[in-house]
């Protein structure tokens, strides 16, 4: 049987339709606001990527630039003098006990060998602080060095200096060089007016006076005659005075000052403070000079040294040197220091003369008291000795300076040790510096030839 389709009723219509027709409209918003929040959602993330790109480029374009990381600086394979002598600077040789010493580099360490005697240095220290404990007799400076005759080699160095206590007095060119200026105007003497250990020459007077009227050639009665080898032994002031005010004159006094170094410094590895020498051109001030009395012409104890090594070299002067060779970390040899000639003030002949008059001072002259019995004593007895003294107070006569600087050579292998000594002595007269050069020749050649050698060898084979 047909079913009968039944038509939807009007009411039944307006009810479905309205219906759907909120249905469409719900559908509708809901695609609005899924469309609003995607296209707020691309906005938003449009937005966050600008930021970041424009905070991206604003710190790249104004943000400090690091600096470049340099890489670590390798250690030079060559070190210039000056740098040695920068290096030198800051390590403290004055009253060291040892031979070896190390400096910092930017990031590695130089060990610095020097020819230094250990064992000289540390009686030379001893004698320091056995001084320092003294009531009377206490010097207020005192300076000791020795160097090597036949390379130039600083050997040992100690001192101290009371009221200048930061100060090393062996390179300080303060002290008034005294009778050790008549080094100079005697080879003037020999190398210029051909005179010999044995010329006679006259004076007037006392030995140790410069008086004005000791100034002349006029011989009387009273009138003392002595051989140059005797004058410079006895260290005799109108002698030597009348020398520079009579015989040399201003140009060669200045000339051979120059010559032997005055007014100039050799180029070497540690601070050397250049020796004064001038003249005002008066004739008794040239007799001053010629002498030595006077406190215008100022020396340090290491040029003392160099004055001497001309005598014991034939005429040539050396170089002082205290460094030996420099290494790195990795004892790689990066500065050899080499033997130099400093001056030619003298010829050879003249030299001769010189250390024969030398020689006589230590037997026969100022520094016999104190080197006597040398030549029974059992270590010194081996050896030629020469020198020369000097005296003179400073301005305030407050201090008394002494000095001593010669020279002891083996006979048999020609070794040679050149020493300076400088005593600043105060109230009292304590020990004489000749005294104290005396004993480092003893100590220095005592030392058995098996330990020389050796130290020396270490000192220049590297590591």
């Amino acid at each position: 049987m047909d079913s009968i389709k039944t038509e939807q009723s009007w009411r039944d219509f307006q009810a479905s339709y309205k219906q759907q027709k909120k249905k469409r409209s719900m559908a509708d918003r809901i695609r609005k606001i899924a469309v609003f929040l995607c296209l707020a959602g691309t906005v938003c993330a449009l937005i966050w990527v600008g930021a970041y790109v424009v905070y991206k480029v604003g710190l790249r374009l104004f943000s400090p630039k690091p600096d470049k990381v340099a890489s670590e600086p390798a250690p030079p394979d060559h070190l210039g003098r000056s740098k040695v002598k920068a290096l030198v600077q800051n390590i403290d040789i004055l009253n060291t006990k040892t031979d070896l010493f190390f400096a910092d580099g930017p990031s590695w360490t130089y060990t610095i060998h020097t020819q230094l005697d250990t064992r000289l240095q540390d009686q030379l220290v001893r004698s320091l602080n056995y001084l320092k404990t003294l009531d009377r007799g206490k010097p207020k400076l005192i300076a000791m060095v020795a160097m090597d005759g036949n390379t130039g080699f600083i050997k040992a160095m100690a001192g101290f200096n009371s009221d200048k206590p930061d100060t090393n007095p062996c390179t300080s060119a303060i002290y008034p060089a005294a009778s050790l200026f008549k080094i100079v105007t005697a080879s003037a003497a020999v190398e210029t007016l051909n005179y010999t250990a044995a010329t006679p020459l006259y004076f007037n007077g006392g030995k140790y006076t410069l008086y004005k009227r000791q100034l002349t050639n006029q011989k009387t009665k009273y009138t003392s005659q002595v051989t140059l080898e005797m004058a410079f032994a006895e260290s005799i002031n109108p002698v030597f005075g009348k020398l520079g005010k009579l015989s040399l004159g201003k140009s060669v006094l200045t000339d051979f000052a120059e010559k032997f170094g005055f007014n100039q410094n050799p180029d070497t590895d540690f601070e050397f403070p250049a020796p004064s020498f001038s003249t005002t051109g008066s004739d008794y001030h040239l007799a001053e000079l010629g002498c030595g009395f006077n406190r215008d012409t100022l020396i340090s104890p290491v040029f003392a040294m160099t004055m001497v090594s001309a005598v014991v070299n034939k005429g040539q002067s050396l170089v002082p040197r205290l460094v030996d060779r420099i290494s790195d970390s990795e004892q790689n040899e990066i500065y050899k220091s080499t033997k130099e000639i400093y001056k030619r003030p003298i010829s050879a002949k003249t030299a001769a003369t010189m250390k024969k008059l030398m020689k006589k001072t230590v037997s026969r002259g100022t520094a016999r008291k104190s080197f006597r019995g040398y030549s029974r004593d059992k270590v010194l007895s081996n050896l030629l000795i020469g020198g020369k003294t000097g005296s003179l107070s400073n301005r305030e006569h407050t201090i008394k300076y002494d000095w001593f600087t010669g020279f002891g050579q083996q006979k048999a292998t020609k070794e040679t040790l050149i020493v300076a000594t400088i005593v600043g002595h105060g109230k009292y007269i304590g020990t004489r510096a000749c005294t104290h050069a005396k004993n480092m020749l003893k100590t220095y050649f005592s030392a058995p030839k098996t330990q020389k050698s050796s130290l020396t060898a270490t000192s220049a084979v590297p590591e």
